[in-house]
C-alpha cells in the first residue's frame, strides 16, 4: 500500500480528510499513483494533471522523501520508503500571490 497525501482542497473534493492509502499495479511511479488515485477518486481526474499532455497541473508539487519531485520524469521510480508504505507521496499546493 502506497499512502498518499493530497491538498485540504482537494481532499474536500474526494470526500476525504485523512492520508490515503492505495493499491498500486507495477513499479510504483508518480504515474502509478496518480493513475490509482484518479481510478479509486475518478472527481480528481484532471485537477492533478492535465487531460490532454498528462503533465502537473503548474500549482501543485510532488514530494517524496522530503525531495521535490515534481520536474522528474511521472515514470521515475519513487523511492523505496514510499512504495514500501513507510513515507507518503505527497501532493503539495503551491502558495501563490502577494
Amino acid at each position: 500500500m502506497i499512502r498518499v497525501v493530497i491538498p485540504p482542497h482537494l481532499q474536500r473534493l474526494a470526500g476525504v480528510y485523512t492520508e490515503l492509502k492505495l493499491s498500486v499495479e507495477g513499479p510504483a511511479t508518480p504515474r502509478s499513483v496518480l493513475d490509482a488515485l484518479e481510478a479509486r477518486y475518478p472527481m480528481l481526474r484532471g485537477t492533478i494533471r492535465d487531460y490532454a499532455t498528462d503533465k502537473r497541473r503548474p500549482l501543485l508539487r510532488f514530494y517524496a522523501c522530503e525531495q521535490d519531485i515534481s520536474h522528474e520524469s511521472l515514470d521515475t521510480p519513487l523511492p523505496d520508503a514510499v512504495s514500501q508504505g513507510k513515507e507518503p507521496f505527497l501532493v503539495v499546493a503551491s502558495v501563490a500571490g502577494g
